[in-house]
This record gives C-alpha cells, structure tokens and sequence, in this order.
C-alpha cells in the first residue's frame, strides 16, 4: 500500500501562532498553493480518502480530489495545544514542556505522545486495510507522527524536518 500524506496549504495567522486545532482560513493563495498539491497528485488513483475534519484540510482535500468519497477521522487532526492556542509562540511559558515536551501536555491540551498514540492507532488499523494507494489531508504534526510511525525514529527527533505547507510524504507498507 502506498500512502500519501498531505499537508494543507499556508493559513492566514499572524507569523508566530500557535493555532494546533483551532479552525483557522487559509491564505488568500490557496488556490495557486492547492493547484501545485494537484499537480504532485495528478495521475495517481486512490482506493480511499481521508482528512482532518479541520477547514485547512478538507479544502485541500476537495480541490484535489473530485467524484471520491473524502473520510473524515478526528484522529488526523493536529495537537490539541489546549489553552496555547492563537497565542504567540513567544508568549508561552515553557518551563514544565520544556523538560521533557514528548510526554508533557500543555494546559488543557495534549501532550505529543498522546497525538502520536491517536495517529499511530489510526495507521496501525490502516495497514489492516487492503488498499493500494491511500491519500490522507491532514497536518504538519500528523505528518511528524506518520514519520515516527513508518520509519521509527525516536519520538523526540520528529520534528528535525519539519514539513512545508502543501508537502506531500510518501510510503510504502
């Protein structure tokens, strides 16, 4: 099975906002940014389509994929940064994330380890399907989890490389 992980185009948040999953639009060049995604996706055919249920997502989602059902998983939404959320990443204080931010949560939100374990679940049902190519919309952390998950990089390392907006990642399962 192939799997193609896709993230959404650029959102209009001031440069610096941690906006995890609250639902924010999309820059006003969405469609020059979803038309290259398109063009990265042309040719190929999916057996089945999922995304975050997030506006960012499902957008994306409809401008590259027409006439297929698109599947809508919770599981595939970003990290709940719970009260962090549309704050200024230089406004929060990191103390407690700071010592060890892979099992930490933010405040009334989730730790890393609780959002890989929800996308390593999704993933892990996954590979019990008999598909043979998988599209996902989904998001930059949903990415960094799916590139623990295949290639089992150690949890605190995913986001060495971090992805650009409208990156599509690729496996093989």
């Amino acid at each position: 099975m192939n799997v193609y992980l896709i993230r959404h185009t650029s959102v209009n948040v001031p440069k610096g906002t941690c906006y995890g999953q609250t639902d924010v639009p999309l820059n006003d060049s969405f469609e020059e940014e979803a038309q290259v995604v398109k063009n990265q996706l042309k040719g190929k055919e999916f057996d089945y389509i999922y995304s975050s249920p997030l506006t960012r997502c499902k957008r994306l989602a409809h401008f590259c994929i027409q006439n297929q059902e698109i599947n809508y998983r919770p599981q595939l939404m970003e990290m709940d940064f719970g009260d962090w959320e549309m704050t200024q990443w230089d406004q929060l204080d990191f103390n407690a994330w700071d010592i060890d931010w892979v099992n930490t949560p933010v405040p009334n939100g989730e730790s890393f380890c609780e959002m890989y374990q929800r996308v390593a679940d999704f993933l892990e049902k996954l590979k019990k399907e008999s598909h043979e190519n998988v599209a996902i919309f989904t998001h930059g952390g949903v990415l960094a989890c799916a590139n623990v998950f295949y290639t089992n990089i150690p949890l605190k390392n995913a986001f060495d490389n971090p992805f650009s907006y409208g990156e599509v990642l690729t496996f093989e399962v």
